[in-house]
């Protein structure tokens, strides 16, 4: 199968997850895969950079999208003529983003099925940009399967119109890693230190952390608290840069930080009001960090079978309880985390079976990657080819599958 992974996102978690399904779909035997990124991806510019088949130029702020949709007519055709030269079966949106219709224009006019992976079913406070959910639930009607990365998110989507009658994959978020693996937790010899690490959005609940923070008495052991994000600024940062113990760094962080961040850390802390799932937490995972997390949308999903993650309500008092019980009795790590590649190739196999069974159940339009046949949107071509299919299922007696 020729698989096509794009994601157009200029930085944040989205370029990642794309380099990563990417990278461990080419783990699947029999599989043809090729990414899609922006020119100005930040992932890009990293020195292990994924390789990038379909580079797209995309925009800088509202008023570089509008004038990049402006101009859609004439990038469009350009567009086709690259990804006919890819020929993919089936595409795989890893994130939506606000140019994707444009993709799946190209894509409908080659007959390339189209898979969107849905991170968030609804806006979160706070977050997105305008249009955003509209544009989303447009992508939805034109895909021709969707997958949820939580069962939370699942449930959500299954009770939206636009995304009815269609087949709902399932899949998860592996870890995430950036960088070198880190030291482990605590081997700095200092106080513990404790990070809340991420957009800084109403949603995340940091008014819920800083009245926990605020309660915790003297007799705790000590720690540090690093919050470093992007938000607009709130009273609820001015309180906790107010706190003894902790500091606010409120600024975008690029991709080649996020590994000496997350390695100056011990612990990771989410007191989050609600969640599809976290991109932060599948980092902390892939690092071997403890983790406090309110128990909201798919965290609970998340950290199921993590032994190093302390659940919470999302009140103050459970998050300080959760705080206290990490500070006075972190459980022990082991030293040795599992190697997230295995994770991302699970989910790489689980998925191709999926959209085999969804999209391709019958050879007709199944692809055959194994006998190199020239597929595009997973038919042969002309009347020939089809003759070459027909000849080799009388040789081989049966109808061969497409994985």
């Amino acid at each position: 199968m020729r698989i096509l992974v794009w994601q157009w996102g200029r930085r944040g978690a989205g370029p990642r997850v794309a380099a990563e399904l990417a990278a461990g779909l080419r783990t699947v035997p029999g599989q043809t895969v090729f990414l899609s990124l922006s020119t100005r991806a930040e992932i890009l510019t990293m020195l292990d950079g994924p390789t990038c088949a379909l580079p797209v130029v995309t925009y800088d702020g509202l008023v570089g999208f509008l004038f990049r949709a402006l101009l859609s007519p004439l990038t469009i055709w350009p567009l086709l003529r690259r990804l006919r030269a890819l020929a993919p079966d089936v595409a795989i949106c890893a994130m939506p983003g606000p140019l994707d219709l444009m993709m799946v224009w190209a894509l409908r006019r080659l007959g390339v099925k189209i898979v969107v992976t849905v991170h968030d079913a609804d806006l979160h406070p706070g977050d997105g940009f305008p249009l955003q959910m509209a544009l989303q639930r447009r992508l939805i009607r034109r895909a021709d399967a969707l997958v949820a990365l939580t069962g939370h998110v699942a449930v959500r989507l299954r009770q939206q119109p636009a995304a009815r009658n269609k087949p709902l994959l399932t899949a998860s978020l592996p870890p995430l890693v950036f960088g070198a693996p880190p030291p482990p937790p605590l081997a700095h010899g200092g106080p513990m230190r404790l990070l809340c690490f991420g957009r800084l959005l109403p949603y995340k609940g940091l008014d819920l952390l800083e009245a926990a923070l605020r309660g915790m008495d003297g007799t705790l052991p000590d720690f540090e608290m690093r919050i470093a994000g992007e938000g607009p600024p709130s009273a609820t940062l001015r309180a906790l840069a107010s706190l003894p113990h902790v500091r606010v760094e409120n600024r975008w962080v690029p991709e080649n930080a996020v590994g000496p961040l997350i390695a100056w850390a011990d612990a990771v802390v989410l007191p989050y009001r609600e969640a599809s799932q976290s991109g932060v937490a599948a980092v902390a995972i892939a690092a071997g960090r403890w983790v406090v997390a309110t128990r909201v949308g798919g965290l609970t999903e998340q950290f199921r079978d993590e032994r190093l993650a302390f659940l919470c309500e999302p009140d103050p008092a459970s998050i300080r309880a959760a705080l206290a019980r990490l500070l006075v009795a972190p459980p022990k790590t082991s030293g040795q985390a599992n190697d997230p590649r295995l994770a991302w190739r699970d989910v790489a196999d689980q998925l191709t079976r999926q959209i085999s069974a969804a999209l391709f159940k019958d050879w007709g339009s199944a692809p055959n990657p194994a006998k190199g046949l020239p597929l595009l949107g997973g038919r042969p071509h002309g009347i020939a080819m089809r003759a070459k299919v027909w000849l080799l299922k009388v040789k081989q007696g049966s109808r061969p599958h497409g994985f």
